[in-house]
């Protein structure tokens, strides 16, 4: 499998970041800029409960 270099360079230039500083950058930093917003985990059914109880549908 190869790195998709173009791609990642691409990507790094939409983000303002010049190319000398994209290959200074360590590979969890890469991953930290790249990725997407972090996802809240789901909610629980307890959770889910007490807001049906406080917030009823009727």
């Amino acid at each position: 499998m190869s790195t998709p270099w173009g791609g990642m360079l691409r990507t790094a230039a939409a983000l303002g970041i010049r190319p000398a500083a994209f290959w200074r950058l360590s590979l969890a930093e890469w991953r930290m800029l790249t990725a997407g917003p972090a996802q809240a985990a789901p909610m629980g059914r307890n959770e889910f409960e007490r807001m049906a109880e406080a917030w009823p549908d009727d």
